[in-house]
């Protein structure tokens, strides 16, 4: 009810917000942006502010299926950012919008070319690779095998993979065969 009225839109440009439910409402409204430039220029106000991956994971990038190429050009400029949490929504945007018909085997190069100290931006890093081990099977099979990824998320990555019901059992058993031993 509270979208897209004046008070949610005053809310919206009071940033900083001080408690966690306050960031989740924001993310909540932002959600509900239907535009392709007003969710991003939501987004672009509020990731900033973004200090945990619950809230990050939450913003929904629903508006940008709209205008792909637009959508794609936006999550290679954020994945140059220095926020955490903005690199992490990146590629959270590809994962959700790019592993399918839209996939192309570069924006692996993008993922890849990710190199950043931030545990819960690896972690994405490796969630995005085990959702494409489930949606690319080959190409992200190539790309584990190759050992491109840095060990801690190529491990992760066969982690998730593993764990996850969409992964044949075959595929399994090759991708515990690449696991990394330190």
């Amino acid at each position: 009810k509270l979208a897209g009225t004046p008070e949610a839109a005053s809310f919206m440009r009071t940033l900083p917000h001080e408690y966690f439910d306050e960031n989740d409402l924001h993310g909540m409204l932002i959600n509900e942006i239907k535009d392709y430039l007003d969710a991003v220029a939501a987004l672009d106000a509020f990731l900033p502010y973004v200090d945990n991956w619950a809230t990050c994971d939450q913003l929904s990038c629903r508006g940008f299926a709209a205008n792909p190429d637009a959508a794609l050009a936006k999550a290679r400029s954020w994945l140059e950012s220095d926020h955490e949490y903005t690199v992490r929504f990146a590629i959270g945007v590809l994962m959700e919008l790019f592993l399918d018909e839209r996939f192309r085997l570069e924006f692996f190069a993008w993922v890849i070319g990710v190199s950043r100290p931030e545990y819960y931006v690896n972690m994405m890093r490796a969630w995005y690779f085990a959702e494409a081990l489930a949606k690319q099977p080959a190409a992200a099979e190539a790309v584990i095998a190759s050992g491109a990824l840095d060990e801690w998320t190529h491990n992760k990555a066969i982690q998730k993979a593993v764990e996850s019901r969409r992964i044949p059992a075959e595929q399994k058993d090759r991708l515990r065969a690449m696991k990394r031993r330190p």
